[in-house]
C-alpha cells in the first residue's frame, strides 16, 4: 500500500514540476496545486496509514497510543490546505492583474515569434 501512494506522490508532483515549466501562467498555478496536494497527500501519510481507529480519545477509557490515530498530521495538512487556498487565490488575481496589463498571461510578459 506504500509503495502504491508514494508512486502515487511522486507522479502528482511530478506532473506539477511539468506544469511548472510551462509557458503560461495558469498551467504555472495548476502545478503549484499539484504540488501542494502532494506535499498535503505526504504529511498525511506520513503520520501513518491507520483504518478504522479515532483520532481521539473516546470519553472514560484510558488514552492508548497504539489504539489512536496520529492528530498533528491532519492538523497540519488542514492548516496547509487553509494556507494553500489563500495563496491560490492571491496567485489568480496576480495574474488577472498581470494579463490585464500585458495583454498575454505568458510567464516572460510577451509571446515568442512563430
Amino acid at each position: 500500500m506504500e509503495a502504491v501512494i508514494s508512486l502515487a506522490i511522486g507522479i502528482v508532483f511530478g506532473a506539477g514540476i511539468w506544469l511548472i515549466l510551462r509557458p503560461r501562467s495558469f498551467q504555472v498555478l495548476i502545478g503549484l496545486l499539484l504540488m501542494s496536494y502532494a506535499v498535503n497527500l505526504f504529511i498525511f501519510v506520513m503520520g501513518g496509514l491507520a483504518v478504522d481507529r479515532p483520532p481521539l480519545t473516546p470519553p472514560g477509557k484510558v488514552a492508548d497510543p497504539a489504539a489512536l490515530a496520529d492528530p498533528v498530521p491532519q492538523a497540519l495538512v488542514l492548516t496547509a490546505i487553509v494556507i494553500g487556498f489563500a495563496t491560490t487565490a492571491l496567485y489568480l488575481v496576480v495574474m488577472i492583474g498581470a494579463r490585464g496589463l500585458a495583454g498575454t498571461d505568458h510567464v516572460d510578459g510577451a509571446e515568442p515569434p512563430p
